[in-house]
Order: structure tokens, then sequence, then C-alpha cells
């Protein structure tokens, strides 16, 4: 005799559960249309575009993030809760249709087949009474900040406990009546534990757990459908990672045809997208997005889970609610309080998409109210009346560029390899200058054919649009990409990771498609092709921080990691949060010129620098460079720490002079 199983042994009308799991279907399809009558109110949005590329892109992401968990597993403690509930789920259910369909199509659950489902189903069922363990401690005990709505937790993770432990009474009381040999009994290890506390047991008892096991399944899938608990998650999640935008991250998603818009921006539920609403849904309510928000942790009245949470609770009131987004549901302190650094994003399990939601809210603070703080609006109208937002600015664009005798475009000729973009900041900001002077330097060190636009440049837009005005942006991103093309301009490679986004992955949406570099990547390429030598030592310690906008928008974080060990000598040293998980300074999101309450970003990024006991804390942002600049002064530890760009320490690589 062989070891094997047969589906609904003893078990009278056990087909019935077929007729409920039909209906917990049917449950599932009504739940999720009703539902769908919520997302419907927001604006329409071609989400199922590129169809193919979804797909592929699809699978990979599925297989990395929702399977293998590595979203999760960046904070290690709920990560592998999350992970071992998951598996937990997945063998016994893996099980389980393996029996159905050697029941019904083709038998193979026998032998040793069988008896290794066995072992997986029993190992699947411990892995998740394991997790719910874990999860019921850290919920209850531990009591993270971050995790609210403990009831419905409790009856979730509840749930989820007594299935796999009523599934080994049942296996446990099975063995009891089936009287099975104790060589194969033994694979199902934990139901045979159950199998020695109930032998004598009658099949009166297996038949009774047999169905309240079923009915609680059954009736736990109906619970989630209905009350659409958090458990939810487990059909909206994995919808929301393969709707996710393909656009580039660092692109916000234009207004087109300004003229005829009727309203701007988000005021009220219906003028976000579906999608942003069904993100409210693909919400876990893990809290990893205000875990990792700077402008939460730093005091200030922004907290992206409960923004989430704040919009969900208005979408399901409707139509019986309706309410101003901005005043009534969230105030402008909470919208303004973003610096768009995309950790929130970043961090999310399930890609929710928070930034382009914040600045529709600021769009309409901005293009519909006139609403916004009094040193915003100054820089709005400095890019409005002077192309740059520097209030006071001593210098021209074209001053650093007189004293090494570069080009503008006018001049040149068409005789340039590429177009060197300055951007405000780096011409006009007094500290920033050396930027441009250090790039200068370099870029004719290395024999490099460069110009400028000088007198012609302005502002890119970023401030602009990260504010809200995107009738300014769009003003301005027309203008300039005019310019460039009117120079046949190819390649540009810029310093500031702001404009480098924006021309980038934005100016494409108006027609404007350049080569777009950074200049940490561009220093890569002319040292590895030996246009640049460096000759200088560094002596001193080193510490690099990811500008965001560089990292988190457009995955560089190698090529300056790369230019710095190129500085013999120098010992670049990892900050607490690195790469992808880097600290915001602060000045993202048009927040460099909005006044700061709480306590201030770049203060807690220094003292990430200073625990490093670096002498040098690198930055390729010159945004990052003002903001370390003004925390290391009120700080005072400029004797002990030094705040300078790559391309700086680079051209001192290159002097002779210490």
């Amino acid at each position: 005799m062989e070891a094997q199983r047969e589906i609904f042994w003893q078990i009278p009308f056990g087909w019935v559960v077929y007729l409920v799991a039909a209906l917990v279907v049917m449950a599932a399809v009504w739940a999720l249309s009703r539902r769908a009558e919520l997302w419907k109110l927001g604006r329409p949005e071609n989400r199922l575009d590129r169809l193919s590329e979804r797909i592929r892109s699809f699978i990979p992401l599925a297989i990395v993030d929702l399977i293998f968990h590595r979203r999760f597993l960046r904070d290690p403690y709920p990560g592998i809760m999350h992970f071992l509930i998951f598996v937990g789920y997945a063998l016994p259910l893996l099980g389980a249709g393996m029996d159905f369909i050697s029941h019904y199509i083709v038998h193979f659950m026998h032998g040793n087949t069988y008896l290794a489902f066995s072992f997986l189903n029993d190992l699947g069922g411990v892995l998740a009474m394991v997790g719910v363990l874990l999860a019921l401690f850290r919920r209850y005990v531990q009591r993270p900040e971050r995790l609210d709505n403990l009831l419905d937790d409790a009856v979730v993770l509840s749930l989820l406990f007594l299935i796999p432990l009523t599934g080994f009474v049942l296996e446990g009381l099975r063995m009891a009546v089936a009287n099975p040999p104790a060589e194969w009994a033994r694979w199902s290890f934990l139901g045979f534990a159950f199998f020695q506390v109930f032998k004598g047991a009658s099949l009166g008892w297996y038949q009774a757990i047999w169905w309240f096991h079923m009915v609680l399944a059954m009736g736990t899938l109906v619970y989630v459908c209905l009350a659409f608990s958090k458990l939810t998650h487990i059909l909206v999640s994995p919808l929301n990672v393969f709707l996710r935008r393909l656009s580039p991250k660092g692109a916000l998603v234009p207004l087109l045809n300004l003229e005829e818009l009727e309203t701007f921006g988000a005021g009220k539920l219906e003028d976000l997208t579906w999608k942003q609403l069904f993100d409210l849904d693909a919400c876990t309510r893990c809290g990893r997005c205000s875990d990792n928000c700077p402008a939460n942790l730093s005091g200030k009245p922004l907290n992206p889970k409960l923004v989430n949470e704040k919009l969900k609770e208005l979408m399901v009131a409707q139509p019986k609610e309706e309410k101003e987004l901005i005043g009534e549901v969230l105030s402008e302190e909470e919208v303004w309080a973003c610096t768009t650094c995309r950790a929130c994003e970043e961090a999310c399990p399930v890609f929710v998409e928070h930034i382009q939601r914040m600045v529709e809210l600021r769009r309409n603070l901005v293009m519909e109210r006139g609403s916004l703080p009094e040193t915003a609006m100054e820089a709005l109208r400095g890019i409005e009346q002077r192309g740059h937002p520097w209030r006071g600015a001593r210098f021209t664009r074209t001053d650093w560029a007189e004293e090494l005798g570069v080009k503008e475009l006018s001049e040149a000729d068409g005789d340039f390899e590429i177009l060197y973009w300055v951007g405000c900041t780096e011409a006009l900001e007094d500290r920033s200058r050396k930027i441009a002077l250090a790039m200068g330097r370099i870029l004719q060190a290395a024999g490099v054919r460069f110009a400028i636009l000088g007198t012609e440049e302005t502002c890119c837009g970023d401030p602009a649009r990260r504010l809200g005005n995107e009738y300014l942006f769009q003003i301005l991103a027309q203008q300039n990409i005019e310019n460039l093309k009117k120079y046949g301009v190819k390649k540009i490679v810029t310093a500031c990771p702001h404009c480098f986004n924006v021309l980038k992955n934005e100016y494409p949406q108006f027609g404007g498609d350049f080569e777009v570099v950074h200049h940490t990547q561009y220093l890569a390429e002319l040292i590895r092709s030996g246009r640049l030598k460096l000759r200088r030592n560094l002596s001193k310690r080193l510490t690099y921080h990811d500008s965001c906008y560089l990292g988190r928008y457009n995955d560089i974080y190698d090529e300056p990691r790369w230019v710095l060990k190129q500085l013999v000598g120098a010992e670049p040293v990892e900050m607490r949060r690195h790469r992808a998980k880097a600290f915001c300074c602060g000045g993202g999101g048009g927040r460099m010129w909005i006044e700061e309450t709480g306590t201030r970003i770049s203060y807690l990024r220094l003292e990430e620098a200073i625990a490093t006991k670096a002498g040098i804390l690198a930055t390729a942002c010159p945004f990052c460079l003002q903001m370390f600049e003004d925390a290391v002064k009120a700080k005072e530890v400029e004797e002990e720490l030094q705040v300078l760009d790559i391309a700086e320490l680079v051209a001192q690589g290159i002097s002779d002079q210490p």
C-alpha cells in the first residue's frame, strides 16, 4: 500500500465546499466592483498603456518584491515576519492546488511525492503561525508608533493564526481515525504531534472540526471581501504594482492644454485620478513611508501614512461628504512640508505614488487659490521677472565664466562637444559658484570643448514645478527647449541634480530630447578615458551624501563613489543611511525657499555625517551643499567637517597647488 490521501475522506457532501468557494469568489468580485465605484470618483487615467512592457516588467518585480519581499526585508524584523506569513500560507495553498489537480486531472499525489507535500504543508503552517506570533509581539508588546488600527489587526491576526492551528488539529484527528503507518504520518510532523494527543478520538470529532476549519477559512475570505479589511491588500497590492507608472521616476505628470482647464490641481477628491484613489486601498498602513519621511522625522506636520488614511476616510464617506482636500482634510502646512525626496515611495512595498499627489495639491494651492508661503512666492516671482529664484544675487550668470574665458554658445559657432548647463544656484549663489569654477577648470584641463548658454540661460523650472506653478514651468521649459534646439545642442552636462532630472526626464514631455549627463557621470567618463588624470592625495577621511534627485530619482549611486575612490588617499565611508535609503538634506521640492519649522532636516543628516568621523562631507548637488554649509555653521563644526562638491575635490586632484 502506498502513501496517499483521499479528498473528502469520510466527509459526506464535502463537495459543498466548492459551492461555498464559488460564493466566496462571487463575494470578492462583488466587493471589488463595489469598491471600484469609489475609485471611479477620480479622474480618468490610462494605466494599461504599454501593456506588453508592463507585463514584462511586472514579472521580475513580482518575484523580487512580492514573493521574495525585497522591500519588506529592508526592515528586518517586520520583513521576516511578513515573509513567514506569506510563505506559510503559500505552501499549504500550493499543496491544496496540487491535491485538486491530482484528484481531478492527473493523479500524482502518492508515494514520496505525497509525503513531500505533507511535510511542506506542515512546514508552511508552522511558518505562518510563527509569523503571526511575531506580528502579535510587534503590535502589542513593542508597539511602534507607526502601527495603529490595532483592533482590525487583532481580528486579522487571530484569524490567520486559527486557520493553520485548526488545520493541525484536523490533521491529528484524521490520523487518530485513519491510524496510518507511523513512517507515513511522521512526515506531517506537527499533525503527528497532535495525533499523539487525540488518539482514540471519534469520527464525529474529525468531521466537526473539518467543517469548522473550512467555514473558518471561507469565512475569513468573506470577511476580507465585505469589510475590505487590511487583508484586502492580498488582492489590491499586486494590482497596484502592476498598474504603477512606467514613465521615469523623476518625471511629474504634466497638465496639458492649460488654457482650456477649468480647475488646476486637486482641490476635491474627484480631482485626483482613479489610480491615486486606488493607491489608498493598496496602502497596507505599514508606516514605512512615515518612518522614512524626513519631514515627519524632523517634527513637521506631514505624515505620509496619515495623509493616505485621511484621504481614504473621505473616499469611503463619499458621496455623503464633500470636503475641500486642503483646509478640511489636510492642512496647508502638511502640503508644503514635503521635500519631494521620494523616500516614502522608495520604502513603500506596494508602490504607492505619494509625490505626484502632493504636487497636485500644491498646484491647486498655487494656481487655483494663489496661496503659498511668502518666501516661496518671492522665489517664483524672481523666476518670472529675473529668470532665477535668488533674491539679492551679487553676480551675473557669466561672472564666473569670464574668470576662465569660457565661451557662450552664441560665440562658439557650433564648435563644442557639450553644453555645460550651469544652473541658477551655481551661477549666482556665492558658495555654489565654486562648483561652476571647479567644473570649468576640470573641463579645460581635460581638453573638453564646451560652452555655456550664459546670458541666455534661465531657470530650468524645477522650483516652479515642484512648488505647484505648472504654468510657469511650461513657459520656462518651452523657452529653454527652443533655445537649445536653436544651437543644435545634443549633449548637456550639469552639476545640479534638479536641473539634470528636469532636463533628462521632463523636457521630453515637451519635445526636448537631449542626452543629459550629471557631472559625476561625466567626471567618471573623463577619468576612465584618460582625458583627466588625478595627481593629488587627500589625507582626510571622506563621506558622501546621496542627493535625492540624483539617487532615488535617477539611480545614480556608483559613479560618484567611483570618482571619489580615484582620489588616492581618500577613504569614503558610508553614513548610516546611504544610497536608496539616504536621508534628505531638506532643500528639494522648493523647500530651499520655504522657512523651516521644527528641527532642520539638514541638522539630522549632518549628525550622521559627523558620526562617521569624516573630515570631508562630499556632495553632488548645490542645494545639498548649501544646506550643509548652513548646518555646519549652525553646529559650529567648521573646523572638524568641510563640505565640498565632488567637482571641487576633483579640481584639487588635478592641481599642483594644495
